[in-house]
């Protein structure tokens, strides 16, 4: 991230899941992080969603010093994975920079792939997980009913010193199912759509998740803020989420940044 700013930001945020290697970031991708930079943004963890991405979002990690790298295939590229494609990922795993593998999970809205390769897909990498130490990110899309189960018998097989198995990304779900989560080890990540006015319900939810569990991201190229609705989202917005949630916990956004930031620290271990 570029420094060359002369108003240093009061604050710190790190945007926990980024899409960066997109194709809507090829005109001016530079920019994109540097402008991160100039609004507090000091780290950008970069998901990848297949082998190609993941291989590209570990470029990425290692041209520019405030940007690391997870690897992972999406449940939506799941349908033609094999052993292979894991083994290709666990090579990924091992190089520098990568913090996490994901994004992974199960996603029953569009159906790109089957619902049992979803599963066995989520499986092999939630043991790639487990081999390589890392957190895992989990994609969750109307598989609320198979998911706590699946990621409750891979917390079962983990020593119960290991460190905290993942985030649950872009979460939007029930008390119930967030307190699932929790009790299992997972962080909760919010992204932009808190401040949509279809989330409004969902506040309250917010209101009641623990602040030391809470990461923020923007999911970018999606998701973008209310304020730039139909635009591309970037990691400079994550400032907005921060700023959202913080007026759902009527707390300062200093408070939200100093949390949110120590919970990805202590996350991914960075």
């Amino acid at each position: 991230m570029s420094d060359t700013n002369p108003q240093k930001p009061a604050i710190r945020l790190i945007d926990s899941h980024a899409h960066l290697d997109m194709p809507r970031f090829d005109a001016d991708r530079e920019e994109v992080i540097n402008r991160a930079g100039y609004t507090g943004v000091t780290g950008i963890i970069n998901v990848g969603i297949d082998l190609a991405s993941s291989q590209k979002a570990i470029a990425l990690a290692q041209s520019h010093p405030g940007v690391l790298a997870a690897v992972g295939i999406h449940p939506q590229e799941a349908r033609d994975i094999t052993p292979k494609d894991i083994a290709g990922l666990s090579e990924l795993s091992r190089r520098s920079k990568v913090v996490a593998i994901g994004e992974i999970g199960l996603d029953f809205y569009r159906d790109y792939a089957p619902h049992q390769q979803q599963i066995q897909v989520l499986e092999w990498q939630l043991a790639l997980a487990s081999e390589s130490g890392l957190p895992a990110v989990i994609h969750c899309r109307q598989a609320e009913k198979e998911t706590p189960g699946i990621l409750r018998d891979w917390t079962n097989k983990r020593p119960a010193s290991a460190a905290p198995p993942g985030v649950i990304h872009c979460f939007s779900g029930s008390l119930e199912l967030a307190q699932t989560y929790l009790a299992l080890g997972f962080y909760i990540s919010l992204g932009a759509y808190i401040g949509y006015p279809s989330s409004r319900k969902f506040r309250d939810v917010i209101k009641r998740l623990p602040l030391d569990r809470l990461l923020i991201e923007t999911d970018c190229p999606f998701l973008p803020p209310r304020s730039r609705r139909g635009q591309r989202n970037e990691p400079a917005y994550v400032v907005e989420t921060a700023k959202e949630l913080a007026g759902i916990k009527g707390l300062t956004l200093q408070e939200i940044a100093e949390k949110t930031t120590q919970n990805t620290a202590r996350l991914f271990r960075i």
